[in-house]
């Protein structure tokens, strides 16, 4: 089991970098259902909203799909605010926990005596893992809290034809399953990194009695 349990915790490392990077370009956070014929449903993103818009043109009503840019013209909410340097901070440690479990993983193979160097790897690793793992809790728990049994401040622009009131329905996406799974594989990954830099044993000392004599 030993022999596998290294390329199984770099390739969770690999699986977890994939669903951070999903979870941060997605536009499902918020899926809000409106009161309206121009717009019906609208997926709201940490960056980015999406939604389809019905126009009139020559008498014909036309849907569009439409792409917003959450900036400054958007009333931003905390949890927004906050999710986007947390989800940034997750997907950065993630990817350097990933180049140090890789250079662990090639060091290991060839078999060479760095077992200080093995052990800094796993244990920063780990530790960047740990990091990631409450940088992704912490946002999707918050999204999820606010937007279903808290009270938002997150709102459109002024010129835009929809308002938060006319919300009727909230919906749950793939995104809040999807980050407490990237959660858990986090912490998992951290530990079986904490095993294996617990796991590494120290050189045997060569006797110089015995190099001498030799």
């Amino acid at each position: 089991m030993k022999y596998f349990l290294k390329p199984i915790s770099v390739f969770l490392t690999y699986l977890v970098w994939v669903f951070g990077l999903t979870l941060a370009r997605s536009r499902s956070w918020r899926v809000w259902e409106f009161d309206s014929e121009i717009i019906s449903v609208m997926f709201i993103g940490l960056w980015e909203a999406f939604y389809r818009q019905k126009f009139n043109v020559s008498g014909v009503m036309v849907e569009l799909p439409i792409y917003s840019v959450i900036n400054s013209s958007w009333v931003v909410s905390n949890e927004v605010s906050y999710g986007q340097g947390l989800m940034l901070l997750a997907n950065f440690t993630m990817s350097v926990a990933l180049i140090f479990s890789s250079v662990a993983l090639l060091v290991s193979r060839v078999k060479a005596p760095y077992p200080d160097f093995l052990r800094l790897c796993y244990r920063a690793s780990a530790l960047l893992l740990l990091l990631s793992c409450a940088c992704a809790t912490i946002t999707v728990s918050w999204n999820f809290t606010v937007d279903f049994y808290g009270q938002t401040t997150l709102d459109f622009p002024i010129t835009f034809p929809l308002e938060r009131a006319m919300v009727t329905k909230k919906h749950l996406s793939y995104v809040f399953p999807l980050g407490i799974t990237t959660s858990i594989l986090l912490l998992v990954t951290a530990l079986l990194f904490s095993c294996e830099r617990c796991s590494i044993k120290p050189p045997k000392r060569v006797n110089p009695l015995i190099v001498s004599k030799c």
